[in-house]
């Protein structure tokens, strides 16, 4: 479905296929980068890279994206009403993507000064550009949904141990299949929706927000001597917070603490040389590893983990 034209009748005013119809209904003129009428066109406007929503009140089709064959893993990009162009440094922007309560993020130093990109409508907070994100098509799109207020992901294990009755890859084949329709699944009697164009779960008494992101993959083999400056080139718009889960689940920021070797700065600086790298750290005198690439927090003489997050 990727590689097909828009909807020729949806541009002309009506489809009476609707959603089955098998060519995307966004406009044309958008695709092509020369629509005039912005954020204010009646038409649907593509939204990400390939199929790289994060989810809207209004669904939107990114089926006519290109893949990339360049043989990077992904691409974000600005259109100025000019063409696209890439975005340098992006592995900034994919790093904060990547995690499910980040909204959007503010960048400097861009040709358009700095900008904020709000993640869920893959849209740049007033200026008149747009924003989307190619891939390769073999990212691994993971589905979260909030749980006392907290972003969970599908699949994942709960505190006694039991694996959720969904996973991610089963609703992304859903999702691949047609992004306007739904996923269901069922937990004892109940039966859940996941309404993809609401990005919402649906029970009978509740409905939960759901998000759609990447899972993070390093672009390339990058030293961290290079990735400084890189990141020095895209400076986020607020010092974010490390934290570790305690054993009842609860999150802990890594304070300034006598006991403690680290800081949440410390963990911060660190992770800005090199997203996929390590910190060792000590806790009084114990060795414990932060691995950033697996969010965990290891013990390294009892090798016990727990988890970690930057938020």
């Amino acid at each position: 479905d990727y590689g097909k034209q828009p909807c020729k009748y949806y541009n002309r005013g009506g489809c009476k296929n609707g959603r089955n119809c098998p060519y995307p209904h966004v406009c044309k003129y958008y695709v092509s980068g020369s629509c005039k009428y912005g954020s204010s066109c009646k038409l649907g406007h593509s939204s990400g890279g390939r199929a790289s929503s994060g989810g809207s009140s209004r669904f939107q089709d990114q089926s006519a994206n290109p893949k990339l064959t360049n043989g990077k893993l992904y691409q974000w990009q600005l259109n100025d009403g000019r063409g696209w162009r890439d975005v340098k440094n992006d592995h900034v922007i994919e790093a904060q993507y990547s995690l499910p309560h980040t909204k959007s993020i503010k960048i400097y130093n861009t040709a358009y000064g700095a900008l904020s990109i709000d993640f869920s409508r893959m849209r740049v907070y007033g200026k008149n550009l747009k924003v989307r994100r190619l891939d390769d098509g073999n990212t691994i799109w993971l589905w979260y949904c909030t749980l006392h207020r907290r972003w969970m992901k599908y699949g994942d294990k709960d505190s006694k141990g039991n694996s959720g009755p969904v996973k991610s890859v089963d609703i992304e084949t859903s999702f691949q299949r047609n992004p306007a329709s739904s996923h269901s699944f069922s937990i004892g009697a109940e039966t859940y929706e996941i309404r993809f164009p609401e990005m919402r779960q649906v029970g009978t008494t509740k409905k939960r927000k759901v998000t759609r992101r990447p899972q993070f993959r390093q672009q390339g083999v990058i030293g961290s001597a290079h990735l400084v400056p890189a990141m020095a080139g895209l400076t986020l718009s607020h010092t974010p917070k490390w934290e570790f889960e305690g054993n009842s689940g609860s999150w802990h920021e890594f304070k300034p603490r006598p006991e403690c070797s680290v800081t949440s700065d410390d963990i911060e600086r660190k992770y800005q040389q090199n997203t996929s790298d390590s910190m060792a750290f000590t806790v009084n005198g114990q060795s414990y590893k932060l691995d950033f690439k697996a969010m965990i927090q290891i013990n390294l003489t009892t090798m016990s983990s727990r988890k970690i997050r930057r938020v």
